[in-house]
């Protein structure tokens, strides 16, 4: 077999080249500061729980401990003069105990749109919180709100482990094990 090309080696490294980049979009999305993300994830996953409650089955069964855990992951992230506008994929679900096993109760992923202020103390409050509607209208609100790659990243799905993690040190329990209906 002869050497490869120069032709070959040139389609060869376009190639390698287009991975790279595709996996490095894939990793973080362009246009989203790490550490602005570092800083105001937290408080967005705090609001999501918060507002979660009330909505969930598991809240209206006796002896579960039923409570929310929420996970953000940054489609979007922009701050002009104070004011933050994240545009995030979310996974909310609502776990309890149940014979000193996990149970899952409820649970909701969508995107949405975050409107955070930075406050005088360096924190952040949330202004306001936009998600599309259920149904006919859902792909609409998802494209007039969102960037052409955030809007397919806003269609993937988001893995529940880390929230499982949470729920069962939260809960004092062991890792790993099923996870039960409530």
């Amino acid at each position: 077999m002869a050497g490869l090309s120069v032709r070959g080696w040139v389609t060869g490294g376009g190639a390698v080249g287009v991975l790279v980049a595709t996996g490095a979009w894939a990793m973080w999305p362009a246009g989203v500061d790490g550490r602005l993300w570092g800083e105001v994830r937290p408080v967005i996953e705090a609001r999501l729980a918060a507002d979660s409650r009330g909505s969930g089955y598991g809240e209206a069964v006796p002896g579960i401990d039923a409570r929310w855990f929420c996970r953000a992951e940054a489609l979007e992230l922009d701050e002009r003069e104070g004011l933050i506008r994240a545009g995030v994929n979310t996974l909310c679900m609502e776990y309890g105990v149940h014979d000193r096993a996990l149970v899952e109760c409820s649970g909701g992923s969508y995107p949405q749109v975050v409107r955070l202020v930075r406050e005088a103390d360096g924190g952040f409050r949330v202004l306001s919180r936009e998600s599309p509607p259920d149904g006919a209208g859902y792909a609409e609100w998802t494209e007039s709100h969102f960037g052409v790659f955030a809007e397919s990243a806003a269609e993937g799905s988001l893995s529940a482990d880390s929230l499982e993690a949470e729920a069962r040190a939260h809960f004092g329990l062991p890792a790993g094990g099923p996870v039960g209906e409530c």
